[in-house]
């Protein structure tokens, strides 16, 4: 879309702005900023143009031509590696346990509620051929228990995941993060609670209870998707108003680290449900199994998560006292309390088409992601004919289960790659699974014959490899990160409602049809999540969360078209917004303006505000320190230096509560 040609007077009197072209034109023609010569630009010049996203010319690295953006950014990327390297080379130097503790904190932790609730999900599946085989009457020929609450035990488990998702989504927006994520914890504790102590005067009393306690369980487990993923990505951003490095080059990777933990409850759950069985079967896998070994089973896999979940809530509690800083920090701006209300009419007038994106994604994938697993008894039944063992289907599925993590951890090293980034990785995975399932579907009795079981076998590993490569880890991220602050939490909720109704939808469907039927229906779901994913979903990959922030401050005030940031360049916005104009705005020369218009006119205030709380400091937290001795030097606001207070930016405090470098200069100073 070709930008229109303007001029403008260099505010600082330095010369003329570069006229801005199409970011496709020739390498003489690429978009540039204001000349940096003058002192202000200088001064500026890190925090406008930081060199991990323009080039020395003050050139966003997506106005390049194909070929220099490669370049700049794989130069960007080396860089950034090489110091990682280091600094893990340091940390083993120093303590060769020094990287674990690392990925515990930044992974394990911040994913805690998803890897517990993964374990537990994924046990109901895994457990349920041991019920059937132990209580045939009930699980298998519904003798005694109702076909209909056994089918209700799924039905359940999932209407509660969308009630949570939905409800906890709107809540977390409206009184803050860390009450979600401590009521996620509580919930998910009283519910292991009720599936251990699960029991009824019959089987299919029993059965009833088991259902209902899924359901209450449920509920935690649905609100721990919006919850774990705006906290993940709001510590990786910060509250302050100074983007970070962090925030540009690892933002998608910080929160599908959190988001990987799923995959490893599964794998916990399955490897301990497989120790369960031995040691309470003696030593045997093999059938008939005794009804008091099934109950030691499934009772002891579902009190072990039950302890993990109580030190959650814990932890979550005592040790995550600034998980709602940012959302505080945006809505103390817009002078909002409570739920703020105008933010969500204004991201459905303005973000509909994103909504469409990650809630339409979220459902066809999700009808893969239960396909996968529904396949699973299907797929164990073709290379192991005969067999009666759950044993073998638990081996089976651990297999799966690992090339599912492998999955995981290829799809965080490569997500904030600007050339694969999340959009192309999502239309990827989508189209992987749509061949890898049309195949077999196309002809069936071929693929099942012992002659071609490995090939049928191997395309039904690489569909679960492709489902967590692409769109199971991307569209977790991309339905907190495409939407403002004030109600990033129900979008994503409703978006991850709309993947549990997909759910629903293959566990329902597939009620009703036999195995090749399910192949012919499945694959569609691959092409239509590939063809939304095209249409409306936006690449928000290397974009500044800041600056989409800073788009929607001028969307909240009624300024749309007077915002001329990256946000709106052509390659951050999906093809539906393009089509409607959202990105003609765009304009480099006219954002330096506003950027440092907006930049001077927070701090400002920022020095009013300390001034009349009597915080009377020189010193801003949300401020490199040269940045503010410039404004200082260049402002009329009166600021006043405590003692011995040291000039310059602090650092905001992480998410486990330590201390920042601001309190401790503020606790030397009393």
């Amino acid at each position: 879309m070709a930008l229109q040609h303007h001029h403008h007077h260099d505010p600082t009197n330095q010369g003329m702005f570069s006229a801005p072209h199409d970011p496709e034109t020739s390498d003489d023609h690429a978009i540039v900023g204001p000349p940096l010569q003058s002192d202000e630009a200088k001064v500026l010049k890190s925090l406008i143009y930081p060199d991990d996203t323009y080039t020395s010319e003050g050139t966003y690295w997506a106005d390049l031509p194909f070929g220099k953006q490669l370049a700049f950014n794989a130069k960007v990327d080396r860089a950034e590696a090489a110091k990682e390297l280091r600094s893990t080379g340091y940390m083993i130097k120093e303590d060769p346990l020094s990287p674990v503790a690392w990925y515990f904190k930044n992974a394990v932790l911040p994913g805690a509620g998803l890897g517990l609730e993964g374990y537990v999900l994924f046990s109901i599946g895994n457990v349920t051929p041991l019920f059937a085989a132990v209580w045939p009457s009930c699980w298998k020929n519904y003798t005694v228990c109702t076909k209909t609450w056994v089918d209700a035990i799924s039905y359940l488990e999932i209407s509660g995941i969308i009630v949570g998702q939905i409800i906890v989504g709107f809540l977390g927006d409206g009184i803050g993060r860390r009450w979600g994520l401590i009521q996620d914890a509580i919930v998910m504790f009283i519910g292991l609670l009720m599936l251990v102590a699960s029991w009824g005067t019959s089987l299919n009393g029993w059965v009833i209870c088991y259902a209902w306690a899924l359901f209450f369980y449920g509920i935690g487990v649905g609100g721990e998707y919006p919850m774990t993923a705006t906290a993940a990505m709001e510590n990786a951003t910060g509250s302050g108003k100074v983007s970070t490095k962090e925030d540009r080059l690892h933002r998608g990777r910080k929160v599908t680290m959190a988001f990987l933990m799923q995959g490893w409850g599964q794998f916990f759950n399955q490897s301990l449900l497989i120790v369960l069985l031995l040691i309470f079967h003696h030593g045997s896998g093999n059938p008939p199994y005794s009804a008091v070994a099934a109950q030691w089973i499934f009772r002891v896999s579902f009190a072990i998560p039950a302890l993990g979940t109580l030190w959650l809530v814990y932890y979550r509690y005592y040790k995550m006292p600034l998980a709602s800083k940012t959302l505080n920090a945006v809505k103390k701006k817009a002078r909002v309390t409570g739920y703020d209300v105008q933010s969500l009419n204004l991201t459905c007038k303005h973000f509909g088409g994103r909504l469409i994106a990650t809630a339409g994604a979220w459902y066809a994938n999700d009808v893969f992601f239960y396909g996968n697993k529904l396949f699973q008894s299907q797929f164990i039944a073709v290379i192991s004919p005969g067999n009666k063992s759950v044993m073998t289907g638990w081996l089976w599925n651990l297999v799966n289960v690992g090339v599912s993590l492998c999955g995981y951890y290829l799809a965080s090293f490569l997500i904030d790659n600007k050339f694969i980034g999340r959009k192309r990785l999502q239309q990827l995975g989508f189209l992987m699974d749509f061949v890898l399932f049309v195949v077999p579907g196309w002809d069936y009795s071929y693929y099942t014959t012992k002659a071609h079981i490995g090939a049928f076998q191997t395309m039904y590993f690489l569909s679960s490899f492709f489902n967590q490569f692409g769109p199971n880890s991307t569209t977790f991220l991309v339905a907190a990160e495409v939407y403002p602050t004030p109600v990033r939490a129900t979008a994503h909720g409703v978006s991850a409602a709309a993947g549990k109704l997909g759910a629903l939808t293959a566990a329902i469907v597939f009620t009703y049809t036999d195995i090749v039927e399910k192949f012919h229906f499945v694959p569609w779901f691959g092409l239509a999540g590939m063809i939304v994913t095209f249409i409306f979903l936006p690449d928000t990959t290397g974009l500044d969360l800041k600056e989409q922030e800073r788009r929607f401050e001028y969307i909240r005030a009624g300024r749309e078209q007077e915002y001329h940031g990256i946000a709106v360049h052509p390659h951050h916005l999906s093809v539906w917004e393009r089509f409607r104009g959202a990105g003609k705005s765009y304009n480099p020369e006219l954002d330096y303006i506003d950027k440092v218009k907006d930049i001077r006119e927070e701090w400002t205030n920022r020095q009013a505000e300390k001034v009349a709380s009597d915080d009377l400091i020189v010193f801003d937290d949300e401020y490199p320190s040269e940045i503010h001795e410039y404004f200082v030097r260049t402002s009329s606001v009166p600021v006043v230096q405590k003692k011995n207070t040291p000039l310059g930016g602090g650092v905001d405090s992480d998410e486990t509560g330590n201390e920042t470098g601001n309190e401790k200069n503020e606790k030397a100073n009393r």
